[in-house]
């Protein structure tokens, strides 16, 4: 079976969850303990890794961040340059 992600990239939402934590002001620790606040529980170095592509995201983390940085779970698989819009 074909995998939907080519290359090492492990995700397809890092570099969206990055802009979105640091349009908020956010640290990647302030991300942690938010999501904690959820019973969702990512580290900071975890974070770190989802940004950077290296870890995988779970639909439930995928949820978990979309109401901490207050988007859509779509907002994550938009182009960056859509994302003024609406």
């Amino acid at each position: 079976m074909a995998r939907i992600i080519d290359g090492s990239d492990k995700n397809m939402v890092g570099d969206r969850v990055r802009a979105l934590r640091l349009a908020r002001g956010l640290s990647q620790q302030a991300l942690s303990d938010r999501l904690e606040t959820l019973a969702i529980y990512i580290c900071r170095g975890s974070i770190s890794r989802i940004e950077d592509k290296q870890r995988t995201v779970t639909d439930i983390e995928l949820y978990g961040l979309s109401q901490v940085l207050r988007v859509p779970i779509e907002a994550f698989f938009e182009p960056e340059e859509e994302q003024g819009r609406g």
